[in-house]
């Protein structure tokens, strides 16, 4: 699998929407084979008995608790200022 062929570098670049010229097909063909034995050799690495790594900051929860702000201001009184309402909601023009 790693090693490509020309036709597999037109069909990519057909795929991606990239027009290639001859010298980027055959750059490409070298590069992407060399990416793909990396990758081969990466997936031959024996990884039994490692545990997978989720997080390596060490940071358990980094988000805030949620809280409801009461600033002293009723609905009501936000909605009095406005210039168009219909009920609770604020009245805006169509916009399309």
């Amino acid at each position: 699998m790693a090693n490509l062929t020309r036709e597999d570098i037109l069909k990519l670049a057909k795929l991606s929407r990239l027009k290639l010229s001859d010298a980027e097909v055959e750059e490409f063909t070298a590069e992407i084979s060399e990416i793909l034995q990396y990758v081969q050799m990466l997936d031959d690495v024996d990884t039994t008995g490692l545990k997978p790594t989720y997080q390596v900051t060490g940071l358990t929860n980094v988000s805030r608790p949620d809280e409801i702000s009461d600033y002293g201001i009723s609905q009501e009184d936000l909605l009095k200022n406005l210039p168009a309402r219909d009920k609770n909601y604020i009245k805006v023009r169509k916009m399309l």
